[in-house]
């Protein structure tokens, strides 16, 4: 390989002569061998969006010398168009706040630039890495506002794909609703519901979720940067912090704002832990769900077998026929990463200390990494789960007519004890409540028939 020489304050350092990123770069990548994970593609272009917009700023207020301007939002525009993501080669795991990451960028960026005016790479004379592309900002308020865009760029993708699932199981619900079958609280036998009920619960449950996604998105529109080093906004224009919020807002089309305070924007990751949270409280519940449905779907001959799951692959190397719930195994095992990684959001979120969180890239990766695979796998649980998911109406009602609990409809005829007697009868005799009511004279068949028709105990207001 050939190598060229560049210089930073530490000294002088061999950068690989085609590389578009330089000196600082390589030194992060020297001494970052962490992971082999590079960073995400829309944590990569929130960085150039923020870049872009400091030039596009920096040009019209007179600061940055037009044809470098113009240079640099030329190279922000290829890397936005999905060049050069080769150049970002900098570990997840890097030195604290992303100073490693905003360099590359800047560095990546530069060296574009010079190449379009003419040069050769690592003649930042043209153009600089620090004094051009990273013009009146600093690691300390771009990468805050990086983990902000980023994230809603994530979540403009992601809430569609919620949407979908929650859909599908409202579809479920309309076409499972004259299913009949036994509920259950604590694994036991409980009174009538009908498996259309189940799954509009479950819809009902991701819609609850949505919302909550969507005012954490609202919270993560307030941008700090125009900040700097420390939220006093040294080296910046006056006017800097409104033009960058104005030109960020049109060149993404969502409405950012400026931060109420630039300094509580560099301090606190509390937008970030909010996102996570809620991606977290998410995972909870479609953790249960999938569960739900496993078990319902439990069987085909020793289970619950109320449901039947499309067949995606053979689900065993040894015993013939065997088929698994292997979607819904995936989506439980996505969850659990989901809710691990929130720990280390939670964790990090925390480690700020004074006027910066330095622990923001391991809060980025998370971030990014999960609402990535979480939109992944909802989606494959969707179509491929979900959309195919059909109900054993027969065994759903026998269920249902052999439930003990159904006797809970007579208590207001018969009262608790007389109804708790008739269950023991029935358990220990294994005989139906339904024989035992009519053996023991304890109600009249003509007004049994009607206190237990299953459907009408589904419905509210059955007395």
């Amino acid at each position: 390989m050939e190598y060229r020489i560049e210089k930073d304050s530490l000294g002088e350092l061999r950068v690989p002569l085609e590389a578009y990123y330089g000196v600082q770069t390589q030194r992060a990548v020297e001494n970052f061998p962490i992971s082999g994970i590079k960073p995400h593609p829309d944590w990569i272009k929130a960085t150039v969006l923020i870049k872009k917009a400091a030039a596009l700023v920096n040009s019209k207020l007179g600061l940055l010398e037009k044809k470098k301007a113009d240079a640099i939002v030329q190279a922000c525009d290829e890397v936005l168009s999905g060049q050069y993501t080769d150049q970002f080669v900098v570990d997840v795991f890097q030195a604290g706040a992303g100073t490693s990451h905003n360099m590359n960028t800047n560095e990546v960026l530069a060296n574009r630039a010079i190449e379009i005016l003419g040069g050769k790479r690592g003649d930042y004379s043209i153009v600089s890495p620090n004094d051009d592309v990273n013009m009146a900002q600093s690691t300390n308020d771009v990468i805050p506002a990086v983990i902000r865009i980023s994230s809603i760029l994530l979540l403009d993708k992601f809430l569609p794909v919620l949407e979908d699932l929650k859909q599908s199981f409202e579809k479920k619900a309309k076409e499972f609703d004259h299913v009949i079958k036994s509920g259950r609280t604590h694994l036991q036998d409980a009174t009538p519901i009908r498996l259309g009920q189940e799954f509009s619960g479950y819809g009902a449950c991701i819609e609850g979720h949505i919302d909550r996604f969507r005012a954490v998105r609202d919270d993560l529109t307030y941008l700090g940067i125009g900040g700097t080093a420390v939220g006093t906004g040294v080296n910046a224009h006056p006017k800097y912090r409104e033009m960058m919020v104005s030109e960020l807002s049109s060149l993404t089309g969502v409405e950012f704002k400026q931060a109420k305070n630039y300094f509580e924007a560099m301090q606190s990751m509390a937008g970030a832990a909010s996102l996570s949270g809620a991606l977290r409280n998410l995972a909870l519940d479609i953790t249960r769900i999938a569960n739900d449905l496993r078990l319902l779907s439990s069987g085909p001959r020793t289970g619950l077998a109320e449901i039947i799951l499309p067949a995606v692959q053979p689900g065993s190397s040894i015993m013939p026929g065997k088929v698994n719930p292997s979607i819904l195994e995936m989506v439980n095992m996505v969850s659990f990463q989901v809710i691990g990684m929130d720990t280390a959001v939670a964790y990090a979120a925390q480690a700020g200390q004074l006027e910066l969180n330095v622990m923001m890239p391991v809060i980025g990766f998370n971030l990014t990494f999960g609402l990535e695979i979480y939109r992944n796998a909802l989606k494959v649980m969707k179509t491929k789960c979900v959309d195919g998911i059909t109900a054993d109406e027969k065994q759903c009602r026998d269920f249902a007519e052999k439930s003990v609990s159904i006797v809970t409809a007579l208590t207001p005829h018969i009262g608790y004890l007389k109804a708790a007697e008739v269950v023991k009868d029935a358990v220990k005799n294994n005989k139906s409540v339904r024989d035992v009511l009519i053996e023991k004279k304890l109600v009249d068949e003509k007004l049994l028939n009607e206190i237990l028709d299953p459907y009408k105990l589904t419905e509210v207001g059955r007395y």
